[in-house]
């Protein structure tokens, strides 16, 4: 589509400051080998919690919240989900593990699009994968649902389907060409894939779906360990803004991709640095199972079980876990709840996450 033409992509320039962050990312990626030497319970702990902050985040990007304990069954012990909003994020849980497991064989394809939508769509009543049928304008409304104003119209539905078809027939000839460094050219396909809104519903969750793709394609594994998604709900209001300012005159092609360009890779920065944070602190040797107990119980929201820091922290003894959380209810951080098997921890008020 019009972000990955010939004649665009040729055209693109980069300051001194885009050409520096392109060059930290690519020493990040080149990095990637150091981590994975990490112990493997190290990385295993990451990736738990990532696919549950992923599956917790990107859909409450579009309004669909339940509680974070249902998150973490509906992920750890894929449990059937109970109502509306439970089958929206199970959806994307599903899809999720399909590309961490199988995406760097997936092909960026029609069929491959439309599939996740429809393994999104698989505990609805309503069948996904198929393109809209009507217009569907992006809105912002006032609090009584009348329209404030429609920051940008994406393609008609009739033409949908022809934009998606040319949309991955200009990413295969970018590629293959290398017209672009993929770092380029993956951020403006799903720049490209945003501005078309080829569904009724669910764009935002497959396009989030797609980058991770998309990344794999090229080796940057770090959206398996760090949610990308968090990130982008963490950022969510820039996240807007870039959409908005990069989307301006998208239709004639004569689009300012700089807003989004440096946004993505703005994100894909913060995950990297978070995720070597994590490695950094998270590492073998005194100490260390200490920290790994205190970010999980940090990183919880509402009760918690000691079996549930245990999931967190494979590798690390029961014995060890009731220690850590002594010292971190004599430091007023968390309060016992409960008495027997059944008791439970929550943080204290005022305790800082």
């Amino acid at each position: 589509m019009h972000s990955l033409e010939e004649m665009f992509l040729a055209g693109l320039t980069f300051d001194a400051t885009e050409v520096a962050t392109l060059r930290h990312l690519g020493e990040y990626h080149g990095k990637q080998a150091l981590y994975f030497q990490r112990s493997p319970e190290v990385l295993e702990t990451l990736r738990r919690v990532a696919t549950i902050e992923s599956t917790e985040s990107s859909p409450r990007i579009e309004g669909i919240v339940i509680p974070h304990r249902r998150v973490e069954d509906l992920v750890l012990r894929s449990a059937a989900p109970g109502n509306r909003s439970e089958q929206e994020v199970a959806g994307y849980r599903d899809a999720l593990q399909l590309i961490h497991q199988s995406g760097r064989d997936i092909p960026f394809s029609i069929n491959v699009v439309l599939q996740l939508h429809s393994i999104m769509y698989r505990y609805l009543p309503m069948p996904g994968g198929g393109w809209k049928q009507t217009n569907n304008d992006i809105v912002e409304k006032n609090a009584d649902g009348s329209i404030r104003r429609v920051p940008f119209s994406p393609t008609p539905a009739h033409l949908t389907a022809a934009a998606m078809a040319d949309l991955v027939s200009r990413y295969d000839a970018a590629i293959e060409r290398r017209l672009q460094d993929p770092l380029v050219i993956v951020p403006l396909t799903v720049f490209d894939f945003l501005c078309i809104h080829p569904f009724t519903d669910g764009n935002g969750r497959i396009a989030r779906l797609l980058t991770l793709l998309l990344l794999y394609h090229y080796d940057y594994q770090v959206g398996r360990y760090i949610s990308i998604e968090r990130v982008y709900e963490e950022t969510r209001d820039t996240y807007y803004e870039s959409l908005e300012a990069s989307s301006q005159h998208w239709h004639e092609s004569r689009h300012q991709v700089h807003p989004w360009l440096n946004y993505f890779w703005g994100m894909l920065l913060h995950a990297y640095a978070e995720f070597e944070e994590r490695i950094g602190t998270i590492r073998t040797g005194r100490g260390s199972k200490t920290v790994r107990v205190r970010e999980a119980v940090t990183r919880r929201i509402g009760p918690f079980s000691i079996s549930d820091i245990e999931a967190d922290c494979p590798g690390i003894s029961r014995d060890m876990i009731r220690n850590v959380l002594r010292q971190m209810r004599d430091e007023s951080f968390i309060v016992s709840v409960g008495k027997g098997r059944g008791a439970k921890w929550v943080k204290a008020e005022g305790a800082v996450h």
